[in-house]
């Protein structure tokens, strides 16, 4: 965007398609497809403690032709994989993939017959946000991520990477000695 002056009034200029990313990143319309246990963390993401809505993507749809963001949550089996599928096809365009958790990056830890190896068999992903389940802040990573691709236009898949502050490092616990809790 340049700013131009124009004596007294100035102006902005920008690309049209510049403009319209820009407005499409902050409008996302999201339809989940939960199908396993991360899906609990996935509620906990819609909840106001995370406030998914400062990112544009609040409100769940129910139909995916109101929707341009699909997140799938959890593992696909092979019967599940035409549906999903059909899903994506309904969506409208333009339209991105964010494939929740491990299993539905990779399988999980599922390798057999009826589970599929990641959803990208089956559909195209822009994002992978790998964990089991992922972090609530690595999940937020990756809607930032996908608006990032969807301000430069880029539609090359990427994966959302572990942060390196020891303090949001998923294997760090606190234990609480005794005299830490509180009396009943």
């Amino acid at each position: 965007m340049r700013v131009l002056d124009g004596g007294e009034h100035g102006f902005a200029t920008t690309r049209v398609d510049a403009l319209l990313n820009w407005a499409k990143k902050y409008s996302l319309f999201q339809y989940p497809f939960v199908t396993a246990c991360c899906g609990m963390e996935y509620m906990a993401m819609a909840s106001p403690r995370y406030d998914m809505a400062r990112f544009g993507a609040e409100v769940p749809r129910f139909s995916p032709r109101q929707a341009d963001l699909l997140w799938v949550v959890g593992t696909i089996s092979q019967r599940q994989a035409p549906a999903l599928k059909r899903i994506y096809e309904q969506m409208a365009d333009p339209k991105w993939v964010l494939a929740f958790g491990t299993c539905a990056s990779c399988g999980g830890f599922y390798d057999n017959y009826t589970t599929v190896a990641g959803i990208d068999k089956v559909i195209p992903t822009d994002v992978y946000v790998p964990g089991c389940p992922p972090r609530p802040e690595a999940v937020l990573d990756g809607l930032m991520l996908l608006q990032d691709k969807i301000a430069r236009g880029d539609r090359t898949p990427a994966i959302v990477k572990p942060r390196e502050d020891p303090a949001q490092a998923p294997d760090r616990l606190v234990t609480l000695r005794k005299s830490d809790r509180s009396a009943p």
